[in-house]
């Protein structure tokens, strides 16, 4: 018996290492399942490679609630994205994308933050119509949409209705004017279009959805949207209480690719797996941790 109960003991202290050692932080992430899933990623192996104990406050809300918690150290992480970071929290011009991550970096710099090396995917935003709404109107262009668009209804979620890197832009840039322009949650997004509720929605280039619902990706022949590669961002207090999550995360760069993330949306939001198992079985999959 007390044989068993020592084998127990030595099997459970990788599982309670990071309660017995004290070192805890939180995890953030924002509102929708490609974040949520990232997150869970970093959580899991941070976990796994390290005696710290990660807190999970996932599906906070969207960007600016997120980034909100992380300056006001409610969170210490979460995964971002290098447009966002530049155009929607300091409202600067985005470049290439080798531009913007710099720019990312340095400005996160003036809260005392530290944007990390991305993941791999570009997860840039993208407006799309039904395959019917792009015959009938010959659409392939953001500006052969802007020309109908006073006889077409816009379903889009609520945060891209008003950001500066969102429709406000686009509209702008494309002189768009739909008939309606109704903010929804994202979800509901593809069941609005998918229903004839409406006949445009934005979407994000990794989105399961898209192929799902068969939808049509029309280009941005302005090139409005800025890249938005997914990266950690972390409070530099942390990262100098904890160096070893740097390490840890930097196995994750270039890791993930857009077809990637469109799969594993997929699984979670098609096939209904739940987020942690599917985070899981990714980094196995990657030699990232073990099973």
């Amino acid at each position: 018996m007390s044989l068993i109960l020592i084998l127990a003991a030595c099997g459970s202290s990788k599982d309670t290492a990071g309660a017995n050692s004290g070192k805890e932080i939180t995890m953030g992430s924002k509102n929708f399942t490609e974040n949520i899933l990232v997150a869970e990623m970093m959580a899991q192996l941070i976990e796994a490679k390290t005696d710290i104990k990660v807190n999970r406050k996932l599906n906070l809300g969207g960007s600016n609630v997120v980034w909100t918690a992380l300056k006001n150290n409610e969170i210490q992480l979460y995964p971002d994205y290098t447009g966002t970071v530049v155009a929607n929290y300091y409202q600067e011009k985005t470049g290439t994308a080798e531009e913007t991550l710099d720019r990312a970096k340095e400005l996160v710099k003036q809260d005392h933050l530290v944007f990390l090396d991305p993941l791999g995917f570009n997860n840039t935003y993208t407006l799309a119509v039904t395959k019917s709404t792009a015959e009938k109107y010959n659409l392939k262009t953001y500006s052969d949409l802007a020309k109908v668009s006073p006889d077409l209804v816009l379903g889009v979620e609520f945060e891209f209705l008003d950001r500066d890197d969102g429709y406000p832009g686009v509209q702008k840039l494309y002189n768009m004017n739909f008939k309606t322009a109704k903010g929804m949650d994202h979800g509901i997004m593809y069941q609005a279009i998918k229903g004839g509720e409406t006949d445009v929605t934005n979407a994000y280039s990794t989105d399961a959805q898209i192929k799902a619902n068969d939808l049509v990706i029309l280009e941005d022949d302005k090139q409005f949207f800025p890249p938005y590669y997914a990266a950690p961002i972390i409070r530099q207090d942390t990262l100098d209480q904890y160096p070893e999550i740097a390490d840890v995360l930097k196995t994750m760069n270039d890791s993930i690719t857009e077809e990637d993330m469109q799969d594993l949306n997929g699984k979670v939001d098609i096939e209904g797996l739940k987020e942690d198992q599917v985070a899981h079985d990714f980094l196995v999959e990657k030699g990232l941790i073990e099973s």
